[in-house]
């Protein structure tokens, strides 16, 4: 038996997301079970690093899978890709140690989210922006939405900033969050590094910082609602579009 770990690039505009159904193709991990069976001649199961919500994307999913035995990567890799639709593809293909796996294994994740805010959206990114227009040609304040990122660095109990009630903690830690604008783009990139985020948790962040930008909220109300727990006191669900999955941290993946 040989364990293989994958990093995954996908256009996530009409997948259901990460994890498999049973009553459509249509997921990143059902699609990879299906490809790599083919090609193996039996079944096998892809362990992602996380779910991405139906509409995410990602630059750099990881993943793990055991097959039988060793095979040459570079040729199975390439089959395997000739095999995927061209919205899904498998960057990198590596042996590691039996008992890796890519969820259990990883020791943070960074995420991206970027918001089109031009009076149109761009008819180039649409797809993996959101669209988030202001009347009368204002701009958001991103001083004061770093102000509001700046209370959420660090660990915390992010429990108002999740729609999932059944976690077994809610305890995360936010290493860093950088706020950019794209000059003469009309785009906003929020980048989040941390140890792992929970359901819509990144989506729900951007959500409240952009209520910040808007002057819906104070800057301080970030930290009320990480003392409330209580999600009526965070922000809007952002769209699934405007998130990418940069990348999965690991201490090591050795062979």
């Amino acid at each position: 038996m040989r364990t293989y770990k994958l990093t995954i690039a996908y256009d996530g505009s009409r997948y259901f997301g990460w994890q498999r159904q049973p009553d459509t193709e249509l997921t990143i991990q059902g699609m990879l079970e299906k490809r790599i069976g083919e090609i193996m001649g039996y079944a096998v199961e892809v362990n992602g690093s996380g779910r991405t919500d139906g509409g995410v994307h990602a630059r750099g999913q990881t993943a793990s899978v055991i097959l039988a035995g060793k095979v040459e990567e570079g040729k199975f890799l390439a089959m395997l890709n000739e095999h995927l639709p061209e919205d899904v593809r498998v960057l990198k293909m590596e042996l590691v140690k039996n008992g890796f796996h890519a969820r259990h294994a990883a020791r943070g994740k960074c995420y991206e989210y970027t918001i089109d805010t031009g009076e149109k959206a761009n008819p180039f990114t649409r797809k993996y922006t959101y669209h988030y227009p202001l009347p009368d040609g204002r701009k958001l304040d991103l001083q004061a939405m770093r102000r509001a990122a700046g209370e959420l660095l660090g660990t915390h109990d992010f429990a108002a900033f999740t729609d999932r009630v059944d976690e077994k903690s809610t305890m995360r830690r936010i290493d860093e969050i950088f706020i950019v604008e794209e000059a003469g783009q009309g785009q906003i990139r929020i980048r989040y590094k941390g140890s792992g985020f929970m359901y819509h948790m990144v989506r729900i962040l951007t959500g409240t910082l952009l209520e910040v930008g808007t002057g819906k909220r104070a800057p301080e109300s970030v930290k009320q609602a990480l003392e409330s727990g209580k999600r009526a006191d965070a922000g809007f669900l952002a769209p699934a579009c405007g998130l990418c999955l940069m990348e999965v941290y690991y201490n090591s993946a050795p062979r």
